[in-house]
């Protein structure tokens, strides 16, 4: 696949992650519970094969030189019960050991911020530091990259508009710890 290759070289990796957690951030618990909601007539062998491949993945941001993430999520995402309460407190846990890395950023679009900028998830992924390509996902296309460098400026000015929206990265830590108390009662 085109992104994945784009993502394994990025310096860079920007989301808006509105629907679901981007894979990037995923445990492999709520991938499954995404992978079954998204391809319910496969069988538990060929959902496990898509979790440990979205697993794989994940080593990006392991290597000695990770591209940097920036994450803003809507939290209607994180108050989605995807998998259950058991599998959603675990993954937000998981992202908060994420947070504590100087190579993510993470960010909650909470619901008083109103009308989202965005209403469709995308990511955008930078080069060398410029942002030079954006994919998006649609229902009846799959994946798709775009590198044309108009859209590639339309999505930065709209993840900008995303990022002022959002709570900074103390009360997103703050909301995320009440959101998965919410969760484990």
């Amino acid at each position: 696949m085109p992104y994945i290759s784009l993502e394994e070289s990025a310096s860079g990796v920007t989301d808006y992650s509105c629907t679901f957690l981007m894979g990037l951030l995923q445990t492999p618990e709520y991938a499954a519970a995404v992978m079954r909601a998204s391809f319910p007539r496969e069988t538990e062998d060929q959902i496990k094969e898509r979790v440990e491949l979205r697993m794989r993945r994940q080593a990006v941001l392991e290597r000695d030189d990770p591209p940097l993430l920036w994450v803003i999520v809507h939290e209607a995402v994180l108050r989605t019960a995807v998998g259950g309460a058991a599998v959603m407190v675990g993954q937000i846990d998981h992202l908060m050991v994420l947070m504590q890395s100087p190579h993510v950023t993470l960010q909650v679009l909470p619901y008083k911020a109103g009308a989202a900028p965005s209403h469709l998830p995308f990511t955008l992924l930078a080069l060398d530091g410029k942002p030079h390509a954006v994919y998006a996902e649609t229902p009846t296309h799959g994946g798709q990259v775009d590198k044309t460098p108009s859209v590639v400026a339309s999505a930065v000015n709209m993840f900008d508009r995303l990022r002022m929206a959002a709570c900074s990265e103390e009360e997103s830590l703050v909301l995320i710890r009440k959101i998965m108390e919410d969760h484990a009662k």
